[in-house]
């Protein structure tokens, strides 16, 4: 699963580094707090290997 922004694929590797023991947990806020605690290790891999070129900064949530 591809992450669909910049902002998203940054939170997935500040969870990630969370969840593996690299940066404590308490340190996390918003969108990263959220998904450390609900993906898996593998999810939050995939959503942060995602290449960054041609990525908006953010996107739009649904309404």
């Amino acid at each position: 699963m591809p992450a669909k922004s910049k902002a998203q694929q940054k939170a997935a590797g500040a969870a990630l580094a969370a969840k593996r023991g690299e940066v404590k947990k308490s340190a996390l806020r918003g969108a990263s707090k959220s998904m450390e605690e609900s993906m898996s290790e593998s999810e939050l891999k995939a959503l942060s290997a995602t290449k960054r070129k041609g990525k908006p900064e953010h996107v739009e949530g649904k309404a």
